[in-house]
């Protein structure tokens, strides 16, 4: 496996055409569906989803894609593939729907059950976050594109902790009780963590359900920044298992 600088390139503006494809509903009717799980689906996670499959299929036909709109047997080429892309080609599908702009398009390499690099694209501020162990993080605007890192907190001043806009769960105010002085700030999608990694806050705890596909991207993003993303019992968060959903995690610097 062997990531080059053309591929990541190539990776970086294939989230950016699935960004655009997401923009061009954005701005028209939104048709909500509701899945198995009860979770929305919009006509904009299917066309981020085609882009994102049909173009990495392309680039890389040795690697399967699997996605969180992919059906159930391609879902399962994760728990036996060593090497794999693993998408969410719109997350945070609630803040789409309320137009707040704070929804990504994700997607991660995933090797031997590890995140090794992952994109996540903002569509509506065209910004991009890019990174994985080994490789370092980067931001890429319009302006152009800069390194990232961690920030620890500071002594003396409030731990900045980033939660979920839409699913702050009495688990997560429970431990956020406990942490002292603190400085809230909401976001959604997998933004909160870009925020840890480019050192605009220091602590995302998640006491609440995720799946792979929602964090894979942006654990590389933090930890290519020098963050850690781990289990309420310390250890480093895993991907390929049978069960899709996450054990609560802590991401930090």
């Amino acid at each position: 496996m062997q990531l080059t600088d053309k591929l990541i390139d190539s990776v970086i503006k294939v989230a950016e055409e699935a960004g655009r494809a997401i923009l061009g509903v954005y701005d028209g009717p939104i048709k909500v569906t509701v899945k198995e799980d009860e979770s929305p689906l919009t006509q904009a996670d299917k066309a981020a989803h085609n882009v994102i499959e049909y173009a990495l299929e392309h680039l890389t036909p040795e690697w399967p894609v699997v996605s969180e709109e992919s059906d159930e047997k391609a879902k399962q080429r994760r728990t036996q593939a060593e090497c794999y892309w693993l998408i969410d080609p719109l997350d945070g599908t609630k803040e789409f729907i309320r137009r707040n702009g704070e929804f990504t398009v994700n997607i991660a390499l995933i090797l031997h059950g590890k995140p090794v690099f992952g994109v996540v694209h903002v569509p509506v501020t065209r910004l991009s976050y890019w990174g994985g162990l080994g490789l370092g993080s980067w931001k890429r605007s319009d302006q152009g594109q800069q390194a990232i890192k961690v920030s620890p907190p500071l002594p003396g001043f409030p731990l900045k902790v980033v939660g979920s806009r839409s699913h702050l769960t009495a688990e997560t105010e429970a431990y956020l009780a406990a942490l002292g002085e603190y400085e809230l700030v909401s976001v959604g999608s997998s933004l909160k963590f870009c925020l840890v990694a480019e050192g605009k806050a220091h602590l995302y705890p998640r006491l609440g359900p995720t799946c792979e596909w929602d964090t894979a991207a942006a654990q590389a993003v933090l930890e290519g920044a020098g963050g850690h993303v781990e289990t309420l019992e310390g250890e480093a968060l895993h991907y390929s298992k049978p069960d899709i959903l996450n054990p609560w995690f802590v991401a930090r610097t």
